[in-house]
């Protein structure tokens, strides 16, 4: 207990600053790395002949669209033909052709779900230049998506894409994945482009110890909220996660971003409604605050509660849960008071074990330092909801603007109680971005629910589920839920590197990833196009800790709604079996 609330206030004392700095480098402010990055910047812009000039929605989501579908295009073909290029020390074959389109479909739209077992199925060039490319840039891509949406929501033009992508990478991801990774190989990550060692064991048995550029690799997969591994069993390895130092770094870095975000939505916000009382005022249009920079600001505030709310939650029943150990092998007379220890790595134990799967999976990193499979089913139900509700600090943006789709439905509904036309951040909330809010909430669970029920009615879906009855289900639901939340963990069990489940979980991560955004970047065109409306005392107050309150039980109520049935089917149901 005392160890879960000491990492939750060390990452709001972590998340605070990196807000601020993000929100800086969202609003083109001067920031303390400026001297250097500028520099950097600008050499970029000239040599890729980027205007810098301000988009509108269409524009901006078209470069984001074309930009991944480049990316997407470039990296299919370097996996094919892996084999015959070079930094390819252990001999690793072409990558098959569907399960070369699912991963490049995979990394891009930032879930990172891996069909194949890293060091075994890829390159060393294949991990650098393709895999840890994708990496940079499909954080890069759902930080502009965020930032352009709330550029609208706050009243400002959406800004640039190319621009956004570009300063993301060079003043916040590069820099934190060097010194990460430098921290990585202080406790004993590989970095090296030498094969495969085999060494003699102390049983005087010959093993493979996999080798490579591990640690620059693990550096973006968390700070980027990517969490594909450079080997098979991921974060549970010692040459990924080498103590419980690296793993309570690794949990910080994959929650820190998305947190961020938070925070730089609710100083533009604060800022710009200052500014545009300021101009109303007095006719001054000089943005210079003059005042204490504030912690959250009123509105990134109460969405940080909401989301604070559903982490804590799923922190708390996860750990409980694991804690609890197998009941079954309670009634056999094995001692379970220690907890649930299958596929746990001893180094670490129940609490930070816990407490990484539920980072993981709120944050949408998807590393994982235990095999999901082997969770309680209570756990496992915790790590499942979260994919499912797929707010909770989920993603480099991506969670915000989830989230802040629920916030204009709790908003509207809200709004009707009082009898009142209702408002968000100075604009009218009408049909059109409900309906836009609307379908994007619903595309979600349609993707995960359709997708399972496909594969629980196909003999290509059913061939891939190794455990009968409850806990099969959740396989399948888990698979499709990762995939759709762009989330990427696996509970594994699943036989998924076949053609069926390759095709269908890339098209779930891609509709999953690019609907989502059109609907969103539009709802915040639709916005901005929009005339501010003056605050009266009948308008609804959003940035309070009730109205955040309120959003989390928004969030809480549509997915009891939608996703109650599927879950009292598998882990609910796993869970009264056992117990019976």
């Amino acid at each position: 207990m005392l160890y879960i609330l000491l990492n939750m206030a060390i990452f709001t004392a972590l998340v605070i600053p990196m807000g601020r700095y993000l929100y800086k480098i969202a609003d083109n402010q001067k920031t303390f790395a400026d001297p250097l990055f500028n520099r950097i910047d600008n050499a970029v812009y000239k040599i890729c002949g980027i205007d810098r000039r301000d988009m509108d929605w269409k524009k901006y989501l078209a470069a984001l669209l074309l930009t991944n579908a480049v990316m997407i295009f470039i990296g299919y073909p370097l996996l094919r033909l892996q084999g015959a290029l070079f930094l390819n020390p252990n001999g690793i074959a072409n990558m098959p052709p569907a399960l070369s389109l699912n991963t490049v479909i995979s990394f891009m739209t930032n879930t990172d779900l891996q069909h194949y077992s890293g060091e075994s199925g890829l390159s060393y060039f294949s991990q650098m230049i393709v895999i840890t490319m994708m990496m940079f840039t499909s954080a890069a891509t759902g930080y502009a998506a965020c930032m352009a949406m709330i550029r609208g929501f706050c009243g400002k033009q959406m800004g640039n894409y190319f621009v956004d992508m570009i300063r993301i990478t060079t003043r916040a991801l590069i820099p934190l994945s060097i010194i990460l990774g430098l921290i990585f190989i202080s406790q004993g990550s590989p970095q090296t482009l030498a094969p495969n060692a085999t060494v003699t064991t102390i049983e005087g048995t010959r093993q493979d110890l996999p080798l490579g550029p591990i640690a620059s690799l693990v550096s973006i997969k968390n700070i980027g909220t990517n969490g594909g591994g450079f080997l098979g069993a991921n974060s549970s390895t010692p040459f990924e996660n080498p103590n419980i130092f690296t793993n309570m770094i690794q949990m910080f870095s994959m929650m820190i971003m998305p947190g961020a975000c938070v925070i730089a939505f609710g100083l533009m916000f604060h800022y710009a409604r200052r500014h545009q009382k300021k101009t109303n005022s007095t006719g001054d249009d000089d943005n210079t605050p003059n005042e204490k920079t504030p912690l959250f600001g009123d509105e990134g505030r109460t969405v940080f509660i909401a989301m604070s709310i559903l982490f804590v939650i799923g922190q708390f029943v996860c750990f409980f849960a694991e804690s609890s150990g197998n009941q079954v092998l309670g009634r056999l007379g094995i001692n379970v008071s220690t907890g649930s220890f299958e596929g746990k790595e001893v180094r670490f134990g129940i609490a930070p074990s816990a407490m990484f799967t539920t980072a993981a999976t709120a944050s949408a990193a998807g590393s994982v330092n235990n095999m999901h499979d082997t969770l309680t089913p209570i756990g496992g139900m915790v790590a499942l909801l979260n994919m499912m509700l797929n707010t909770v600090f989920s993603g480099i943006g991506t969670g915000l603007m989830n989230m802040l789709l629920y916030v204009l439905i709790a908003v509207f509904l809200c709004g009707l109680m009082i009898g009142r036309t209702p408002e968000y951040l100075g604009k009218k909330i009408e049909s059109k971005e409900i309906k836009l809010a609307v379908l994007s909430v619903i595309l979600h669970p349609l993707l995960i629910l359709g997708f399972t029920a496909i594969a629980l009615s196909t003999n290509g879906g059913l061939a891939g589920i190794t455990n009968p009855g409850y806990h099969g289900l959740t396989q399948v639901l888990y698979e499709y839920s990762s995939a759709a939340a762009n989330n990427g963990s696996g509970f594994q069990g699943l036989a998924n590197n076949s053609n069926f489940w390759n095709i269908t979980t890339g098209l779930a991560m891609f509709f999953g990833r690019y609907l989502s955004i059109i609907l969103q970047i539009a709802i915040a065109g639709s916005l901005l196009s929009k005339n501010s409306v003056n605050e009266t005392v009948g308008t609804l107050k959003t940035g309070t800790v009730t109205f955040g309150v309120i959003t989390a039980a928004v969030v809480l109520i549509f997915s009891a709604l939608t996703f109650f049935p599927a879950i009292a089917l598998g882990p609910v149901a796993e869970y009264l079996t056992l117990g019976r």
